[in-house]
């Protein structure tokens, strides 16, 4: 019994050739580059989706809901026929739609931010815009498929682009790329506000007039002088001129200047606020 004791109770006593094996200083990984970092945090985003599909809703059924809604109701009477129409709200629905759904990022971020996963992040030796980046390299993909999901629906109720596939094609492009830097403005609310519900009733209250105050539904041409300085001033509107031109074949390039430099200033704007905001939370 006792020999059997004495070898419960004996412990291993590692080699010291292995001890220095463990503990010497090893050379440490490289750290990552500030596009290694991002994309990382981008697969983060689509993962998300990927445990959460519901999230997709927003990006399908949607549009496909304002499409068909928007057609059918104002075709006819604004028109004279939903085909008409059509070749003229289409573009327009699409900008609407991606544009609305970019709140979403600023609601993502809130969200992380009450979980604590930010603070977790903030550790990492990374650049430090990475994970706002990721968010809205992952917001792209779901911009990319609302695009295709409303084009696809209005090609099967008849809208036909005059400028073919490389028009459609560079249209899409030029909305995806200006919603990135509209999502910015959405980061910074995400950091600034407490709540998730506080992120969506601002953005809804600034989204609203900015897309429905726009040429999007009807040439401005139609609307009250006062109105007309607005609409022709708004943002919204020459994103929508820019994709419209691109579709029809006829780049305007007066409104495509004017939708580059909104970008460039709304990424220097808000993208330098969200930082800040970031640093100090």
């Amino acid at each position: 019994m006792s020999t059997t004791a004495t070898e419960t109770t004996t412990s291993y006593v590692p080699a010291p050739e292995t001890l220095a094996a463990v503990l010497t200083r090893g050379e440490r990984p490289p750290r990552p580059s500030a596009w290694s970092a991002s994309v990382t945090f981008g697969w983060r985003a689509m993962l998300k989706i990927k445990h959460v599909p519901e999230q997709l809703f927003d990006v399908t059924a949607f549009p496909i809901m304002m499409t068909l809604l928007f057609t059918y109701l104002f075709g006819g009477a604004l028109a004279g026929s939903t085909t008409n129409y059509l070749q003229y709200v289409l573009p327009g629905l699409m900008a609407q739609s991606i544009i609305m759904i970019t709140m979403y990022t600023g609601v993502a971020v809130n969200t992380d931010i009450e979980k604590g996963v930010f603070d977790r992040f903030r550790t990492l030796p990374i650049w430090r815009p990475a994970p706002m980046v990721g968010y809205l390299l992952g917001d792209m993909l779901r911009y990319t498929i609302a695009s295709l999901v409303m084009l696809t629906v209005g090609l099967i109720l008849g809208f036909r682009p005059s400028g073919g596939v490389v028009g459609v094609v560079l249209g899409i492009a030029v909305l995806i790329g200006y919603s990135f830097a509209f999502s910015w403005i959405w980061t910074m609310f995400g950091l600034l506000l407490r709540s998730e519900k506080s992120v969506m009733g601002v953005s809804m209250m600034v989204l609203f007039p900015l897309t429905f105050l726009s040429n999007i539904f009807v040439n401005p041409k139609t609307m009250p002088t006062w109105l007309q300085y607005f609409v022709n001033a708004n943002p919204v509107s020459h994103l929508v001129s820019a994709i419209r031109s691109l579709m029809a074949g006829k780049p305007d390039t007066g409104a495509l200047t004017l939708v580059l430099v909104a970008a460039l200033v709304l990424i220097a704007v808000f993208g330098t606020l969200t930082m800040r905001l970031y640093n100090r939370k």
